[in-house]
């Protein structure tokens, strides 16, 4: 039995299979992407997605769908699933018997006396996909027809018929080479055995995304079909199609397919579904190894990457990995004080390079000697701090007080803008800016101890006694016995959010255990459900317990109420700290609650974000990076503690 496994009550539902989407990688940027009936619901699903280095690098769909046909009898039974305005068709889904992931997706289907059996590959490090077509049963003779959509266009961006397309297609060895516009890689599509193609091209009109037309976006597509292979089908004799921009041999496609199944991760546990689903989050492209911030939409972040890597490698015992994607994503750090290059969006966040110590620390931990931590990294750390007490292209001012003030809106996490404007008014003195801030110098300073840097530690020996006053001045409130979220002028943000648990949950804190306790009370009160933490009491007038509608009302609700599960792992840090092995339970308890999750959603992986309101649904990305490693990173914790 397949841990992952849908049966036909489930897929023919389109209520229930439409919400459900894969996502396989080729571990260096390609993508495969849809749902588990394969209708594509979203702009960004396809079977063959490839970043582009000749457009920037950015992600192009080029091979959308691919419908296959059986035919017994002269009568044709097609298997694809697209969605217009007002209708399914074809309604192939109702051929479905089971959807099962063991451990890639595979879709068996019964058409009358056909058993046939359809498994989706992504090859590893090329831009292929294949696809296997395996006939179970069949009492007649039975041919099979494949007919592929292009689209060839940005994955952010919808096609239109167009008379700039060359709709020409050329002979290859058992296939067909397409390239529909100039500056685009050949989408070269074989069968393992020779076929007949028949020339039929032309645009299939309207095609609609429900995902988008959801959102208020641009929703309708026309996508090219330039005709379509058919060829007999036999019991015991597989097929398979290929799709890439490279010609294939045909006679090797069985063989590679077997061989690259070989590699796959067997997904028959929870902890097995979030381990291939970290492994699909790291692009490797020669010496340059990074994070996917999520599928299908997202690309990288800095900021989610030092934050994620911990989970993502070290959790999973791959200090190999940790130290290559470190190493990429520090390269960065000197475009963030370089006048030429610090106008890129991301590069004025304030808190971004102070999570780079909490990664740090999490490298101490997993083993990593401190004194080779400064040795190879102190470069950079005190390129730093010297950004942060002097000028530079950070929005922030370090004031006689010791703490940071934000000077500019939308330079934390929580940021997000509609029309230009923020919806999150945060700046001044922001409370996990500073909890951050606090935590770097004292971890800096240990470093720096084990290095015997004298420099180093006369100049900012005395700073963390001065911000752990100001910052209890200035944000706790023993009334309340909570955090302010962030102090502007005469300004204070009493609004309950998970932003002052890390204070509370970073290894250096400027709070006390009974401080701790209580913004814990107040989080487990207001902010904490089964799937993590919301952004916002539900107490509160902003309060937006639902992610739904246009852009607009989904980006109010982000930040407003929206559950994220990577804050998980840092109330786990901050509770197991404070109740060590009599916490275990209660950990435990909610991290076994994810489990459910790798069936609602993205299949076998975690989601981007949930509702803040019961029955908590998931959204927007399917698999998010941040999520998954902060799941590992806490069953690690777990396990390490019950083993003590």
């Amino acid at each position: 039995m397949s841990y992952l496994k849908f049966d036909k009550a489930q897929l023919v539902n389109t209520e229930y299979s439409l919400k459900r989407e894969f996502i396989r990688t080729n571990r260096a940027g390609s993508f495969a992407s849809s749902t588990i009936i394969n209708c594509n619901t979203r702009k960004y699903h396809g079977l063959l997605i490839c970043p582009i280095e000749e457009f920037n690098g950015d992600n192009h769909v080029l091979l959308s769908s691919l419908d296959e046909t059986i035919i017994q009898h002269g009568a044709p039974f097609n298997l694809g699933i697209h969605k217009y305005p007002g209708t399914y068709s074809p309604k192939g889904h109702k051929y479905i018997r089971e959807y099962e992931v063991d451990p890639n997706p595979a879709i068996t289907y019964r058409v009358g006396g056909v058993l046939l059996r359809k498994e989706i590959l992504l090859v590893e490090k090329e831009q292929r996909i294949l696809v296997k077509y395996t006939l179970l049963e069949a009492h007649s003779p039975t041919t099979i027809r494949f007919q592929p959509f292009v689209a060839f266009r940005n994955i952010h961006s919808l096609t239109k018929a167009n008379l700039d397309a060359n709709t020409r297609a050329a002979e290859v060895k058992n296939g067909i080479s397409l390239q529909l516009y100039d500056g685009f890689p050949n989408l070269i599509m074989q069968t393992s055995r020779e076929a007949e193609f028949v020339h039929a091209p032309d645009w299939y009109f309207d095609i609609e995304y429900k995902e988008e037309k959801k959102r208020g976006y641009e929703c309708h597509e026309d996508l090219f079909v330039p005709g379509y292979f058919e060829m007999e089908i036999k019991k015991g004799s597989p097929i398979i199609f290929s799709a890439g921009t490279k010609e294939a041999a045909p006679g090797s496609l069985a063989r590679q397919f077997n061989s690259e199944l070989k590699k796959r991760i067997k997904r028959d546990s929870f902890e097995s579904c979030l381990d291939n689903s970290a492994q699909q989050t790291i692009s490797r492209k020669g010496k340059t190894v990074s994070v996917i911030n999520g599928f299908p939409f997202l690309s990288h972040s800095e900021r989610n990457t030092y934050l994620s890597i911990p989970g993502l490698c070290l959790a999973r015992d791959d200090e190999k990995t940790f130290n290559k994607v470190l190493t990429t994503s520090l390269k960065s750090i000197t475009n963030r004080f370089s006048p030429e290059k610090a106008l890129n969006k991301d590069r004025t966040s304030v808190d971004v390079p102070l999570w780079l110590f909490w990664t740090l620390q999490q490298y101490a931990a997993f083993g990593a000697d401190k004194a080779y931590i400064w040795s190879k990294y102190k470069k950079t750390i005190k390129q730093i701090f010297k950004n942060y007490k002097g000028k530079s292209h950070l929005a922030n001012e370090l004031h006689d007080n010791g703490l940071l003030w934000t000077n500019q809106k939308g330079v934390t996490w929580m940021k997000v803008r509609n029309n230009g404007t923020f919806l999150q008014q945060r700046m001044g003195y922001v409370v996990e800016v500073n909890a951050l801030w606090y935590n770097a110098i004292v971890f800096a300073l240990e470093l720096a101890a084990t290095g015997k840097d004298k420099a180093f530690l006369k100049e900012w020996q005395d700073f963390p006694e001065l911000i752990k006053t100001s910052f209890n001045q200035l944000f706790w409130d023993d009334e309340k016995a909570y955090l302010a979220d962030y102090v502007t002028g005469d300004y204070t943000s009493w609004s309950i959010r998970p932003n002052m648990l890390f204070a509370a949950s970073l290894p250096n804190s400027c709070l006390n255990t009974e401080q701790k306790k209580a913004i814990l009370d107040k989080i487990e009160t207001d902010l904490l459900t089964p799937r993590g933490l919301r952004t916002l009491s539900p107490n509160n007038q902003d309060y937006l317990g639902v992610i739904n509608g246009n852009e607009y009302e989904r980006n109010r609700a982000l930040h407003n109420g929206s559950v994220f599960p990577w804050l998980f792992g840092h109330y786990a840090d901050a509770y197991l700290e404070l109740h060590k092995a009599s916490g275990v339970a209660h950990i435990k308890r909610l991290l076994e609650g994810f489990e459910a999750c790798v069936t609602e959603h993205g299949i076998g992986s975690i989601s981007q974000i949930y509702d803040g309101n019961p029955p908590h649904k998931p959204n927007e990305a399917t698999s998010y990076a941040l999520s998954v490693a902060e799941i590992i990173r806490v069953g690690k914790m777990i396990n390490n503690l019950s083993d003590k």
